[in-house]
């Protein structure tokens, strides 16, 4: 019988950030062992949160609250699934999922995690109150088709995240959106999907927000990681001492390298990818960039018993029998 406890030995392990979320996305954890972080981050903030991931009735009014959520909702799927299954290969994670990923990896203490996403959010919602700005995601152009359609926006939109092949997000003010937009309709883009945020995060306009966070920055102990990690900065592997209070406060306004990251997993030897939080949103992103890790999901304690399954199953089944036929 194959160990259970290896069954994330050749995996790496990623974190959404937000947009991941929805109403009720923590009730497949309350009552779970892993649902004490929720209680640890309650105390350490002295408010309640509980409701924002039981109630499909409340829905969080900040940015703040609505990262804590999905930090929550991550490191209670990683709670679960390493007891069951182990440590992965790697770590890494999307816009605010680096922060979980930093976590889960005992670069952060979890108290300093809590307090850091909530001086995030609160800092990046000022920021969308000063400047108006938003997200635009762009289906169907190259990189390189998409980097010309912002530089016609004359400094008013930017490339946010590199998702995938053909799947970029722009940021920007709501003018360079619009025109970035009919740049890339007129490129070809196959469809334009506005999304639901209220400002233009990973650009030049959260600078106010990334100067701050650096100042909250300075007073937080990383570690080295206890597993490795890619950076989505610029998906460096990361091992050992790693310049994260600096690239944490650039990442306000610099773009996910996600692409690039999916990427790098397979070239350090990567076989499968499991998402751990609420929805499927980087494993369908992987599915698009790097197939062959077979993307799985993890939003739930049974979740976490059927990826058990599975991948006990592969591991005892002969070569044959796994053959891509």
């Amino acid at each position: 019988m194959a160990d259970e406890r290896a069954g994330l030995a050749d995996s790496v392990v990623v974190f959404p950030g937000q947009g991941s979320q929805a109403p009720g996305m923590g009730r497949p954890w309350r009552g779970h062992p892993a649902w004490a972080i929720v209680d640890r981050a309650e105390r350490v903030l002295g408010r309640p949160l509980a409701p924002y991931l039981l109630d499909p009735a409340e829905t969080p009014a900040n940015t703040a609250d609505i990262q804590l959520t999905v930090f929550l909702t991550g490191m209670m799927a990683w709670t679960a699934l390493t007891e069951r299954l182990g440590q992965p290969k790697l770590l890494a994670g999307h816009s605010l999922g680096q922060l979980t990923a930093l976590t889960a990896a005992g670069v952060i203490a979890p108290d300093d995690a809590i307090r850091l996403i909530a001086l995030r959010g609160a800092l990046t919602d000022d920021a969308c109150r000063r400047v108006a700005g938003g997200m635009l995601a762009v289906l169907g152009l190259d990189a390189a088709a998409v980097d010309e359609c912002c530089a016609l926006a004359s400094g008013r939109c930017w490339v946010a995240n590199d998702n995938a092949p053909g799947q970029q997000v722009l940021a920007g003010t709501p003018a360079g959106l619009a025109a970035a937009g009919r740049a890339a309709v007129e490129r070809g883009a196959r469809k334009l999907v506005p999304l639901a945020v209220p400002g233009a995060f990973h650009s030049p306009l959260m600078a106010t927000a990334a100067r701050a966070f650096a100042e909250g920055l300075r007073g937080i102990t990383f570690h080295p990681p206890r597993r490795p990690l890619v950076s989505n900065a610029d998906a460096a592997l990361v091992t050992g001492t790693h310049p994260w209070r600096a690239e944490l406060a650039a990442h306000l306004v610099r773009p996910v390298r996600w692409r690039e990251s999916q990427l790098r997993f397979t070239e350090l030897g990567a076989r499968s990818l499991v998402e751990v939080g609420h929805g499927t949103t980087l494993a369908g992103i992987a599915r698009r960039t790097v197939p062959e890790l077979r993307p799985r999901g993890v939003d739930g304690p049974m979740a976490v018993d059927v990826l058990a399954t599975l991948l006990s199953r592969a591991a005892e089944a002969p070569p044959a029998a796994l053959a891509v036929r």
